[in-house]
């Protein structure tokens, strides 16, 4: 981008992925607050009656939204809700205003809006819910003025309009969230691993801490997925084969953690020490560059191969619990440099 330093340095927070990551949830909120400004100035400023009708629409379609990979989609949905909903009621309050029947009238609305919550179970449910609160918001009971349905109506179009215009604007990707979600799990692998080969306690606060913030990083990338996906366009089947090198890594983790040498035998410690010199060292290191390759989007590092032993053999004789060990350590190493070789593959479209 060809921007004067002085516009860089003013635009950086904006500009910069990580900084747009960390104050996701201000930059959503001023974008909000002048989405809801532009629709307050522009209702008020060629007096549309029932204006605020606009505001909350804006609030309906993106209040919630955040992520541009869901957004599109979802306000979208929002948007065909309060449509189908607004000329429904225009149509309750034309039948009520020429036919003069209360009763009716609020029939018709019953049925209606049972209909809408028939369909509020299941696939597209948050449209058919919108479109039964939207008739409300037109018609009321049926007894609103003709006039002012029709401007309710006019209102919510407005409202979607400048909600899908603002929705884009500086859009927060969720790619964003999954990278540096992922190389946080990633960092507090690499820090579990050499808690576990240096002989730290498995069982001390700090360590329980660590493993419920990576078990709760994996829910947090699982839902973030489908928008990922959608964003950088890599497919579902990708994902959810890096998701599983992440989860095969904690789980094997876990279990080291359980069988490693007593850090109180001295000799079994060093040995293992040197047994496996080289997997710690790739271990580690992929784990850290992996997730400074996330969080930086330089991603060079991930296409240096691996220097470690040969895929470790599955009917391999175990003779010792020092040898069940070496066994998942090997297959720790396999499992990282996969996952670090789909990573680089990946990397072209995730680092946006």
């Amino acid at each position: 981008m060809n921007l004067p330093l002085f516009a860089r340095r003013l635009l950086r927070p904006l500009l910069d992925p990580y900084r747009r990551y960390r104050h996701a949830k201000l930059i959503h909120a001023v974008r909000v607050s002048i989405g809801l400004l532009a629709t307050i100035l522009l209702t008020t400023g060629i007096n549309l009656p029932h204006g605020e009708w606009a505001s909350v629409t804006m609030l309906i379609v993106i209040g919630g939204l955040q992520h541009h990979g869901n957004i599109g989609k979802k306000a979208v949905e929002r948007a065909y809700g309060t449509l189908i909903g607004a000329s429904v009621g225009l149509a309750l309050v034309l039948q009520q205003a020429y036919l003069g029947q209360p009763l009716l009238t609020y029939l018709l609305m019953s049925v209606v809006c049972g209909f809408f919550s028939y369909h509020a179970i299941g696939k597209g449910g948050y449209i058919a819910l919108l479109s039964a609160i939207t008739v409300f918001i037109v018609a009321g009971h049926g007894d609103n003025p003709v006039s002012d349905g029709l401007w309710r109506t006019v209102d919510i179009l407005i409202g979607i309009v400048l909600a899908l215009a603002f929705s884009f604007a500086l859009p927060l990707y969720a790619v964003y969230s999954w990278r540096y979600n992922l190389a946080s799990a990633l960092r507090d692998c690499a820090e579990i691993y050499s808690r576990i080969i240096n002989g730290q306690s498995v069982t001390d606060d700090h360590h329980v801490k660590v493993l419920n913030r990576l078990n709760a990083s994996m829910v947090q990338l699982r839902s973030l997925m489908p928008s990922v996906s959608k964003e950088v366009r890599i497919s579902m089947t990708e994902l959810d084969a890096i998701q599983r090198h992440l989860r095969m890594c904690i789980s094997t983790l876990e279990i080291l953690g359980n069988t490693r040498p007593d850090p109180r035998d001295e000799q079994a410690m060093a040995r293992m020490q040197v047994m496996l010199k080289a997997e710690h060292r790739q271990i580690r290191v992929q784990l850290v560059g992996m997730a400074r390759a996330l969080k930086s989007g330089v991603t060079e590092r991930l296409e240096r191969p691996s220097h470690a032993g040969t895929e470790p053999a599955l009917d391999t004789p175990v003779y010792s619990a020092l040898d069940g060990y070496r066994l998942l350590t090997l297959q720790l190493a396999q499992n990282v440099d996969e996952m670090r070789q789909r990573l680089a593959k990946s990397a072209g479209r995730w680092k946006i």
